[in-house]
């Protein structure tokens, strides 16, 4: 599927936004349900619905006011394990690739290893489920007969392990509540609101000169309207031996590229809801 709009805002989010909604969009055009879960006949005879285990997002480069950029999505078969969506984003006029995401649907067990992905609960257990055959064949139809993958780079980044950030963390924002416009049909978090969330801990002198580059999240627990949540960042430990740079960022020889590891926890008992990694270059000058 593919769709076009007007990039009218210049904060980032919209760009994810927009992903999402064009995501659900597709899933409703093919027949899938229209509650905003995009689930099958047989995924709601079993009170089974989606949710995002892993998101990986990449930036080349951001719309200007009045862009048109062109989204294109769609959902393929990932072998014996699920199903994938995948998004490339494009300048509607000169076709540059200005942007790509992908994300798959696993078996529970490989929930935490590779792209970005998701997985099905069931809505009355809250527990993670298997993709059936059923489930699988309902989606197959409408998969590409061949592979094709917004990433088909040999280990690139999205299939890259996110370590558990410790604290003490160098920065915080602590005390982050949902609204209900952060609320999916599930009254879930969606998952958008957390990649807000993670840059509400960012320093600031790294918003000012930077831009982001590329975004990885591990969701490791269902975010609720009452739950009152912490964000901490801190620069990404060089190769894992713990220490960084005196730059607000990970020792590189581009320092003008940071990355950073980041946690979103529960304020009151520190659960672990998701974690993630982000790059950051530095901004284009106007």
């Amino acid at each position: 599927m593919k769709c076009s709009f007007f990039y009218f805002c210049l904060f980032n989010l919209l760009e994810f936004h927009a992903m999402q909604e064009i995501g659900s969009n597709h899933a409703q055009s093919l027949g899938f349900s229209t509650d905003g879960f995009a689930t099958t006949p047989t995924m709601r005879k079993m009170h089974l619905i989606w949710v995002t285990a892993r998101m990986h997002i990449e930036i080349y480069k951001y719309p200007a006011w009045s862009d048109v950029v062109e989204i294109e999505t769609w959902c393929q078969s990932e072998g014996r394990i699920g199903t994938r969506r995948d998004w490339i984003l494009k300048d509607a006029t000169t076709g540059e690739l200005i942007g790509r995401a992908t994300g798959f649907i696993p078996k529970a067990n490989l929930m935490w290893n590779g792209c970005s992905k998701w997985v099905m609960m069931n809505q009355d257990t809250r527990r993670l489920q298997k993709v059936s055959d059923d489930v699988r064949e309902e989606h197959l139809i409408f998969c590409p007969r061949e592979p094709r993958l917004a990433f088909p780079e040999k280990n690139n980044k999205s299939l890259k392990k996110i370590i558990k950030l410790e604290d003490p963390a160098q920065y915080s924002r602590l005390g982050l509540t949902p609204r209900r416009a952060d609320l999916d049909m599930n009254h879930h978090v969606n998952y958008v609101t957390y990649i807000g969330w993670v840059l509400e801990s960012m320093p600031q002198e790294i918003i000012d000169t930077h831009e982001l580059q590329s975004i990885t999240l591990d969701y490791r627990r269902e975010c609720l309207q009452d739950d009152v949540v912490d964000s901490l960042t801190s620069p990404e430990p060089i190769d894992g031996t713990g220490t960084v740079s005196e730059h607000n960022g990970t020792a590189r020889e581009d320092a003008d590229c940071p990355q950073f590891l980041h946690l979103l926890r529960v304020s009151c008992d520190g659960q672990e809801i998701n974690r993630g990694r982000t790059e950051w270059r530095k901004k284009p000058a106007r």
